[in-house]
């Protein structure tokens, strides 16, 4: 289970490492969906072997052990959805974050 400042603290474009019971996933929070309810969702992407991977994550899940905030934006990020840096490089999302 996750403590409530972790959960307030992951935003998009915040890069995480989650761990579960299975393994461990790291990347960039691309979205949150609805708030904290008990269907609230985050969703990670990262590329493994040249290919990019989601995982969508349930905030309240059991699998989750722990979760850790490896880096926040040095700019402030002006969406709620980052589904645009699908399309970009990996320079190109270092720079338009400032990451």
């Amino acid at each position: 289970m996750i403590d409530k400042e972790t959960i307030e603290k992951i935003k998009p474009g915040v890069k995480v490492r989650v761990y579960e019971k299975n393994g461990i996933f790291s990347g960039m929070v691309l979205a949150r969906k609805h708030g904290t309810e008990p269907g609230a969702t985050f969703t990670v992407r990262t590329k493994l072997a040249d290919v990019g991977v989601e995982k969508i994550y349930p905030i309240y899940s059991p699998n989750i052990k722990k979760i850790e905030i490896l880096s926040v934006p040095r700019r402030r990020v002006r969406r709620a959805k980052l589904y645009f840096l699908r399309k970009l490089s990996d320079k190109k999302i270092r720079r338009k974050l400032g990451v």
